[in-house]
């Protein structure tokens, strides 16, 4: 987890959504490791017509403003990441032609 850019947050979760490992704005914060187990559940119920059957969840992405948010299942455990979105460099640059 310590090399990830941007990280403003990690949770590490049990596939219970018990909290195995947290630093950063996400250190302890159980909420949203309830959000994140309700979140892949409902995605496990999803049509399996539309999504197929035997394709188990990989990854969510979450856009906010100002952050996004990665879920990832891997080993029997859940990784969410926080991570902040950068603002391209000509952005707030007042161009004049």
């Amino acid at each position: 987890m310590e090399k990830i850019p941007d990280k403003l947050g990690y949770l590490i979760l049990t596939e219970e959504g018990a909290v195995l490992e947290s630093g950063g704005e996400l250190e302890n914060d159980e909420r949203v490791a309830t959000i994140v187990t309700d979140l892949i559940s409902l995605s496990n119920s999803v049509d399996p017509v539309a999504f197929g059957h035997n394709e188990p969840l990989k990854k969510i992405s979450i856009a906010y403003e100002d952050h996004w948010l990665t879920i990832c299942l891997s080993n029997k455990k859940i990784y969410v990441v926080k991570r902040s979105i950068q603002a391209p460099a000509s952005e707030g640059i007042a161009v004049n032609v």
